[in-house]
């Protein structure tokens, strides 16, 4: 039996090769359509969701996985583990983190011999995603608890997330991010940069250039100051916009020493609302 079991959520984009090789049980956020709930990446492909969404018109929402759920996740992982340490999304964006830690408490009851951690990320997809299989590589290890969510901690120092969107028109009309509104008037025909740090934990705009080449330049400057030439771990995400992000991670792989380079579908569960065409980067330098 291991001594730490990693549970996360379907936010965190991350390759299922790592999600198989650490053993990490990622639990489903939901995409609500029409009246009925579809679990992210399980019931309804990426593809389809952003088909949907392209029309403009009855666009899905989305809804955080319940108690319940993080609940069966617990009870199957503790079969394995010693302890489980849950890393959510950040809880300033979504009820995710509330939800897991409400489970935590009902499972004191249920299994009492497994102690549980639920611990706030504060980020969102690939930075998400580094952050737990940091914390995964080390509980691969044989750490303990602690020493996995110091690991995750010192990684929420290091992760970086850049994303261009396609427009701002999905952002701006359900207020998901901090003067997306204030914004949106002008530059839904613009390329918007955004950024998400951890030490925030919020999503903030940090350019506005008119063209998606200009974007996606913007972003490599950004990325190459903060990486300043070392060895630099990638996961580059795209939202129905395969071709494109082939040529990003391509040009990723040129322009830097990747020890690292995974493509991987921006989960729709964000998607719905960032809107289809975004090119994303999750990345940290050693």
């Amino acid at each position: 039996m291991r001594k730490v079991a990693i549970v996360t959520d379907s936010t965190c984009c991350l390759p299922q090769e790592i999600v198989e090789k650490y053993d990490i049980c990622v639990v489903p956020l939901q995409i609500v359509y029409e009246g009925k709930s579809y679990r992210d990446g399980i019931d309804m492909t990426p593809n389809e969701v952003y088909k949907i969404m392209r029309r403009k018109e009855n666009l899905p929402t989305t809804s955080t996985a319940s108690a319940g759920e993080f609940l069966d996740a617990y009870r199957q992982v503790s079969q394995k583990a010693e302890s489980i340490l849950c890393i959510t999304l950040t809880s300033l964006q979504s009820k995710t983190f509330e939800a897991a830690s409400v489970a935590r408490e009902i499972a004191k009851e249920e299994i009492p011999d497994t102690t549980i951690e639920v611990f706030d990320s504060r980020s969102v997809a690939g930075a998400l995603g580094f952050i737990v299989r940091e914390a995964a590589r080390f509980a691969s290890k044989g750490v303990g608890l602690a020493e996995a969510i110091e690991a995750a901690r010192n990684m929420m120092g290091k992760v970086n997330f850049l994303a261009m969107l396609d427009t701002l028109y999905y952002l701006a009309r359900l207020g998901r991010i901090a003067r997306a509104a204030a914004w949106a008037g002008s530059v839904l025909d613009m390329k918007p940069v955004l950024e998400h740090n951890p030490a925030v934990g919020e999503t903030m705009p940090v350019a506005r250039p008119r063209t998606k080449r200009k974007a996606i330049e913007r972003m490599l400057q950004i990325m190459a100051k903060r990486t300043s030439g070392s060895p630099v771990h990638v996961l580059v995400h795209h939202a129905d916009e395969l071709e494109e992000a082939k040529k990003l991670a391509a040009e990723i792989e040129s322009r830097f020493n990747c020890a690292e380079l995974y493509l991987t579908e921006f989960t729709p569960v964000m998607g719905v609302h960032t809107g289809p065409g975004l090119l994303a980067i999750g990345f940290y330098a050693d």
